[in-house]
């Protein structure tokens, strides 16, 4: 009779939730498990999510900015500056609205990382997955791009390696070309990429004189979004005195039409005429903060037609994040 053979414990070595890629909710778990994915790990990143940081820039410099950057602007870069310095062989970190095929970082072939901020997250702590992959593009070899992941939960976050005092100064592209420094080498993947981003993005341009305010061309009008650091219930207060008194528009044809929040603050919207350009709402809009300003330190209870105007206001808006 022959001896059954020892059975042994040992087992492959498995690898750890962070290192767990995310796949769609039916599909066999990436760990090997044998289960669909929503039965396994599915489930520590869907109560990951569910643990929604409200704001996940705060704290970071132009973090009004960060939040535009995230959600309207569609071609964008800014150099990041690290808090402990960059690393030898990296001679630059710079954020971008988007990278080609939807990478959420790339080491480039000089050593320079770009970290893509709109691709979407496995956690519910943005702040968190995006310092996860810019850790792993500094190591990463010159020339291959980063994939996302799950961040261990108890990683750092942007706060704690981008320098606090450095400044944040977005540039505004017309289009993705920054993408490929010498587009006669690119890919025909990045290629065709980088077609498919140009076509899709509508004009944007950052207002000069007033802080985070963007305007956008559209086919049919214009607009202007206007990312704001207050305290959404002061805003709206100030909002609702100004629309009441009929000063909340920057101008003939513009009219402020509601407002949105993103990644915990508020960001008022007007439609502009078509034929308004980013030059011409320049003037107005300083002047509408102005107006703003001092709206925002009365502490007067609102008025019948004020209360109205707010709760017109309040009805238009909505949550982005």
């Amino acid at each position: 009779m022959a001896k059954k053979r020892p059975q042994t414990t040992a087992r492959r070595p498995q690898p750890s939730d962070a290192e767990i890629p995310v796949v769609g909710a039916r599909e066999p778990c990436p760990c090997g498990s044998g289960r669909r994915y929503k039965a396994c790990h599915g489930r520590a990143a869907a109560q990951a999510a569910a643990e929604l940081v409200h704001r996940p820039f705060e704290g970071l410099a132009g973090e009004c900015d960060w939040v535009a950057l995230r959600e309207l602007v569609p071609a964008a870069t800014v150099e990041l500056p690290l808090k402990d310095g960059l690393p030898e062989g990296v001679p630059s970190v710079t954020l971008a609205t988007v990278l080609p095929m939807a990478w959420p970082a790339l080491r480039r072939d000089d050593g320079s990382v770009l970290l893509g901020l709109q691709n979407d997250t496995a956690s519910g702590d943005i702040s968190r997955d995006l310092a996860d992959t810019l850790l792993r593009a500094l190591e990463a070899r010159p020339g291959t791009p980063v994939q996302g992941r799950r961040a261990p939960a108890d990683g750092p976050r942007l706060q704690d390696l981008l320098d606090p005092e450095g400044a944040f100064e977005p540039v505004v592209h017309e289009g993705f070309e920054f993408w490929v420094p010498d587009a006669e080498h690119a890919t025909p993947e990045v290629t065709a990429s980088l077609e498919r981003a140009n076509d899709a993005a509508i004009p944007t341009v950052k207002l000069t004189g007033v802080d985070s305010a963007y305007w956008c061309e559209t086919p049919d009008k214009n607009h202007l979004r206007w990312v704001m650091p207050h305290a959404e219930e002061r805003l709206l207060d100030a909002l609702a005195r100004l629309h009441a008194a009929g000063r909340s528009s920057l101008g003939e044809g513009t009219r402020l039409v509601g407002s949105f929040r993103a990644h915990g603050l508020t960001v008022p919207v007007w439609d502009l005429p078509s034929g308004v350009g980013a030059d011409e709402i320049e003037k107005p809009a300083a002047e509408f903060a102005e107006r703003l300003a001092a709206a925002l330190a009365s502490d007067a209870p609102l008025t019948p037609d004020e209360r109205r105007a707010r709760g017109g206001l309040t009805n238009r808006q909505v949550t982005l994040s």
